[in-house]
C-alpha cells in the first residue's frame, strides 16, 4: 500500500514583506510558491495543484509507481519543457483545492496550519493507495523565548563594546569592523528565539550535501542531480514552530522554506532544529559563494560535508576550516559517500581527514573533550544517518549552540585585535625616564650655570662686605682699566638659543620613544603625537620660566657671622687710621714721640684686615654653595614642571587610555591585562 501525505503549502505570514502576493488566498500563495520553485513554471504548478486536490479527495484508485511530479522531473532531465495551461484551468484547480479544504474542515476540523511552508512527501510501495490527509487541532502558539547569554559571555560582550568605544579615536574603522560586527550579530541573535538552533549544511560541488539534507528531513526538499551547481539558493527546513524570525534574519524567502516529514520520533529528537542547505562554496557563480559566506556568519552551527575525492581541498581548508578553527564546538565534519570506498578505505580516509583537521588547528571532540564532531556516512544508502541524527538531536537539545557561536566569534575578534592591544612587553614611562627628561630640560635652560652664577654672586657680595676698603678700591680701579675685549661672550645669543631648542627637542623625542616602547603601533603613534603637540612652544615657555625663576626676589639671606665680620673689618680699618694719624701727629710735633704704639696699631690693622677678609671668604663657601644649589633646584623644578605640564601629562593620559583599553581587552579574552607604567 502506498501512503501519500500532502498538506497545502503556506507561508509563515499571510502577508510576508517581500512577497508581492496581496489579494491571494493561502492556497494561491502556496501554489504560486510551488510554481516559482519548479523549473517547469506554471504547468508544473497546475499539475502539483491537481495532484494535491486529488490526494485530499478519497479515492480507491491505485497510485502508479511514478508520480506526475517524477514524470515532470524526467522531462526536465531530458530537456523537455511543459506548456503552461490557461488561467481558467489554473483557477479551477485552485477552486477544487479550496472546496476540498472546506469539506475537510467541515468534517474533521480545521487543517493543520503551523505557519511554515508545508511538506510534501511521496512514498511508493507495493499495494493499494490509501490517501491520508494529516490534520492537527489548532494550538495557541506563544512567542518564542529570546536567547539568554550567561554571565561570563555578557561580561565579555560588554567589555568588547566598551573596548570599541574607547578605541574609535585611536583605531580606524576597518580595524574595529569585525568587533562591531560581532556585537551587532550578538545583539540581533539575542532578540531571537533561544529554543531553536540554526545549522547550515555546507560543502563543495558534488559532495552530496543536498542529498544529506533530504535524508535528514525524510523528504525530497532540496533538488539533487548531476547538473552543477544544483543548489542555487539556500533552503530552510524547520522541525518546530517559531523559527520564522530566525529564517528572516538569514534572508531566505518564504517560497524556500519547508517542513520535514513529520513523525513523533523525529519531532521529539530534532525539535528546535532549523536546517539550511547552502549552495556550493566552490561554485562557479560568484553570487552563490557570497550567499555561503553571508549565511555562514549568521548560523549557530555548520555541518561540512566532504567526499572521498575532495576532502583535502585547499579551498575548503584555507578559506573556511582554518580561519574558523576556534568554532570547533559548533562544527560537524561529515565524510559522505563512504559507500564508494571498498573495505577499510573508509577508515583510512576518515583518519586522514582527522589529521588534516588537526593541522588546521581544529580541536576534535573525542574522548568527551569539546571540539568538532567527525562522522562518516552515506546519504545514499542511509548508513550513518541515524548516528548523525542522534548527534544533532543532542546538540540541539542543549540549546547552547548560539551562545557558543557568539563566544567563538568573540575569541576570533580578540585574536584579530591582539596586535593593536597587546605586545607581550611591559609598556609605560618609568620614574627614571621622567627624571632624565627633567634633567635634560634643566640643562637646556642652564640650571647648573644659573646655580654657579648665584654661588659666585653670593661670594662676591661677601667679599665686598667683608673685604678691606683698600683692596676693594684697587679692584674697582683695575676693573675700570681693563679693556672689554676679553669679556665678549664666546657664543652669540642666537647660537645659545638654537642649542637650547635642540636640547629641548631631543629631550622630547627621547621621552616619547621611552613612553612608546612596548606599546602596539597605533598607541605608540598616539603617544608620540601627544609629546610632539606638547613640545610646541616649550622652549619659549622655558625661557619665560627661567627669567621668572632667576629674577632676584630680594637680598639673599646672610649668615649670622656676617655682621661680626663686617665689624671686625671696620675695626681693622679704624686701627690703621688711628695709627696713621698718630704717626702724622708725632711728625708735625702735635703729639709726643712714641713710634711703638702707632706702628703697632697700623700693623695690626694692616695685617688684621686681610686676615678677616680671608676668614670671611672661607666661611662664605658653605652659604654660597647652598645658595647656588637652591637657585639651581628652583630652576630645575620650574623646568621640570613646565615639561610635565606640556609633555609628560599628555603622554601619561595616552598611557592611561591604553591601560583602560588593555584591561577591557583582558576582559574580552578572559585573561588579566599586563601592567602599564
Amino acid at each position: 500500500m502506498t501512503a501519500v501525505t500532502a498538506v497545502a503549502d503556506h507561508t509563515d505570514h499571510a502577508d510576508r514583506p517581500g512577497d508581492d502576493r496581496e489579494g491571494h488566498s493561502e492556497d494561491d500563495l502556496s501554489t504560486d510558491a510551488a510554481s516559482e520553485q519548479s523549473p517547469l513554471g506554471e504547468a508544473d504548478s497546475e499539475n502539483r495543484t491537481q495532484q494535491s486536490a486529488e490526494a485530499e479527495a478519497p479515492s480507491e484508485e491505485e497510485v502508479p509507481e511514478k508520480t506526475a511530479s517524477d514524470d515532470q522531473r524526467d522531462k526536465y532531465d531530458k530537456g523537455e519543457s511543459g506548456e503552461s495551461g490557461d488561467k481558467g484551468d489554473r483557477h479551477d484547480a485552485h477552486a477544487r483545492v479550496k472546496d476540498d479544504d472546506t469539506t475537510t474542515r467541515a468534517e474533521g476540523g480545521p487543517a493543520w496550519d503551523d505557519g511554515l511552508i508545508a511538506r510534501r512527501v511521496s512514498e511508493t510501495t507495493t499495494g493499494q493507495e490509501a490517501p491520508v490527509v494529516e490534520t492537527r487541532p489548532p494550538a495557541v502558539q506563544s512567542p518564542p523565548v529570546p536567547l539568554a547569554y550567561d554571565g561570563p559571555l555578557r561580561s565579555r560582550l560588554d567589555a568588547l563594546r566598551e573596548l570599541v568605544g574607547l578605541s574609535r579615536t585611536r583605531l580606524d574603522s576597518r580595524t574595529l569592523a569585525e568587533a562591531s560586527r560581532v556585537l551587532d550579530e550578538a545583539a540581533a541573535r539575542r532578540r531571537l528565539s533561544g529554543e531553536h538552533t540554526v545549522v547550515a549544511i555546507a560543502g563543495a560541488t558534488g559532495s552530496g550535501k543536498s542529498q544529506l539534507f533530504n535524508a535528514l528531513a525524510g523528504v525530497a526538499i532540496s533538488e539533487t542531480g548531476v547538473r552543477r551547481p544544483t543548489t542555487a539558493a539556500p533552503i530552510a527546513c524547520s522541525w518546530s514552530d517559531g523559527a520564522a524570525t530566525l529564517i528572516d534574519r538569514l534572508g531566505i524567502p518564504g517560497r524556500l522554506r519547508r517542513r520535514p516529514l513529520q513523525s513523533p520520533e523525529a519531532e521529539a529528537q530534532l525539535r528546535g532544529l532549523v536546517l539550511v542547505d547552502l549552495p556550493d562554496h566552490d561554485s562557479a557563480a560568484v553570487q552563490h559563494r557570497e550567499q555561503v559566506d553571508r549565511i555562514l556568519a549568521l548560523v549557530d552551527a555548520v555541518i561540512w560535508v566532504v567526499d572521498p575525492e575532495k576532502y583535502a581541498d585547499a579551498i575548503l581548508h584555507e578559506r573556511y576550516l582554518r580561519p574558523m578553527a576556534g568554532h570547533a564546538e559548533v562544527t560537524f565534519v561529515v565524510l559522505n559517500q563512504v559507500d564508494r570506498l571498498p573495505g577499510e578505505a573508509a577508515d583510512q580516509v576518515l583518519d586522514d581527514l582527522r589529521r588534516l583537521l588537526d593541522e588546521d588547528g581544529i580541536a576534535l571532540g573525542e574522548y568527551g573533550e569539546p571540539g568538532a564532531t567527525v562522522l562518516a556516512l552515506s546519504a545514499l544508502t542511509g548508513d550513518g544517518i541515524g548516528e548523525l541524527r542522534e548527534c544533532l538531536g543532542q546538540f540541539v537539545a542543549e540549546r547552547g549552540a548560539a551562545a557558543r557561536r557568539i563566544s567563538a566569534d568573540l575569541d576570533s575578534a580578540a585574536v584579530r585585535l591582539r596586535p593593536v592591544y597587546a605586545t607581550g612587553r611591559r609598556a609605560g614611562l618609568s620614574e627614571e625616564a621622567r627624571e632624565e627628561f627633567a634633567d635634560r630640560l634643566a640643562d637646556a635652560v642652564g640650571a647648573v650655570a644659573a646655580g654657579d652664577a648665584a654661588e659666585r654672586a653670593w661670594r662676591r657680595n661677601a667679599n665686598r662686605a667683608c673685604g678691606t676698603p683698600w683692596l676693594r678700591l684697587w679692584r674697582w680701579h683695575q676693573d675700570r682699566r681693563e679693556p672689554p675685549t676679553g669679556r665678549l661672550p664666546v657664543r652669540a645669543p642666537e647660537d645659545e638659543e638654537a642649542t637650547a631648542r635642540q636640547r629641548v627637542e631631543q629631550a622630547v623625542r627621547t621621552v616619547a620613544d621611552r613612553a612608546a616602547y612596548g606599546l602596539p603601533a597605533p598607541w605608540a603613534q598616539a603617544v608620540r603625537e601627544a609629546a610632539v603637540r606638547g613640545a610646541q612652544g616649550l622652549p619659549e615657555a622655558l625661557d619665560e620660566m627661567a627669567a621668572r625663576a632667576t629674577a632676584p626676589v630680594g637680598r639673599p639671606l646672610r649668615p649670622g657671622w656676617w655682621p661680626v665680620a663686617v665689624l671686625a673689618q671696620a675695626s681693622m680699618t679704624i686701627l690703621q687710621v688711628i695709627g696713621g694719624l698718630w704717626l702724622v701727629g708725632q711728625i708735625i710735633g702735635v703729639t709726643a714721640p712714641n713710634l711703638g704704639v702707632p706702628v703697632l696699631l697700623m700693623v695690626a690693622g694692616i695685617v688684621g684686615g686681610p686676615v678677616v677678609e680671608w676668614s670671611s671668604r672661607m666661611a662664605a663657601r658653605g652659604p654660597a654653595r647652598r645658595y647656588g644649589l637652591e637657585a639651581e633646584r628652583r630652576l630645575r623644578e620650574a623646568a621640570g614642571g613646565c615639561g610635565r605640564a606640556r609633555v609628560l601629562d599628555p603622554v601619561a593620559a595616552e598611557l592611561l587610555r591604553y591601560q583602560e583599553v588593555r584591561e577591557q581587552y583582558g576582559r574580552v579574552t578572559g585573561a588579566a591585562s599586563a601592567p602599564v607604567g
